[in-house]
């Protein structure tokens, strides 16, 4: 059986991803999706966290996507979940709803249960987007129907996307 990831294994890794926000006096919005909130909790895993955390939700039903993203439906016509153009849709849609200079989205399919749009399990894609067009995407495959597992996984890969991008664009 899969062990848990602790918020203290996340931890350090936001405390990174704080500190080049607060350098840049900048601040994020969150999509989770398949991490289940895992995303923002761990950057609220940070002391302080209202200087660079405008906040978010977790997407896990349209209801929820239509509320937290305020697009019309037809705007997701034709896209599937745990795509480039799903996940980047998402991240501007919330950068842009809470007001943010960056924003992240994950979209996926954790597993263990029949996806609503057809995902295969252990699949996922996070996206960030940022200033001046700023943006990219990650895919994350596990092959793997472990939902815990899946969920750690997809989480990592977001913070890790989170944390690249913005040392990518940091201002020397």
């Amino acid at each position: 059986m899969t062990q848990p990831l602790t918020l203290a294994e996340l931890h350090p890794q936001a405390l990174r991803i704080a500190t080049l926000l607060r350098e840049r006096g900048e601040k994020i919005a969150v999509a989770d999706g398949a991490t289940g909130g895992l995303i923002a909790a761990a950057l609220l895993t940070v002391p302080g966290a209202l200087e660079f955390y405008r906040g978010g939700g977790i997407v896990y039903s349209f209801r929820a996507r239509d509320v937290l993203f305020g697009l019309p439906r037809e705007a997701f016509a034709g896209m599937v979940s745990a795509t480039e153009e799903y996940a980047l849709i998402q991240a501007h849609a919330i950068r842009d709803n809470f007001g943010g200079q960056w924003g992240i989205a994950e979209s996926g399919s954790a597993g263990s249960s029949k996806h609503p749009l057809g995902v295969a399990s252990g699949r996922s894609c996070a996206a960030v987007v940022g200033p001046d067009g700023f943006e990219h995407v990650r895919l994350t495959a596990t092959d793997s129907d472990d939902r815990i597992a899946n969920m750690q996984a997809f989480t990592r890969a977001a913070l890790d996307l989170l944390e690249e991008c913005l040392v990518m664009t940091a201002r020397h």
